[in-house]
């Protein structure tokens, strides 16, 4: 499975919405994800699961780059 994270830089200041970035990561869950980026200083936002047509245009879009767990 394929989810998109929405994340911001900073551990310590408030999030806004002009800085949020997005990141792409392979599997299995939503637990394994966060797991995954525990050991960054990323303030997590939102974890969305990515399927069908939507998951279809974020592939095409030039900004798309998969890690995988």
């Amino acid at each position: 499975m394929i989810y998109k994270v929405y994340y911001q830089d900073s551990m310590t200041e408030m999030p806004v919405r002009e800085n949020t970035k997005v990141l792409f990561v392979e599997a299995g869950s939503e637990l394994e994800v966060r797991r995954h980026l525990k050991d960054r200083q990323i303030n997590i936002e939102f974890i969305q699961l990515l399927e069908g047509p939507y998951l279809e245009y974020e592939k095409n879009s030039p900004n798309f780059k998969l890690e995988t767990v």
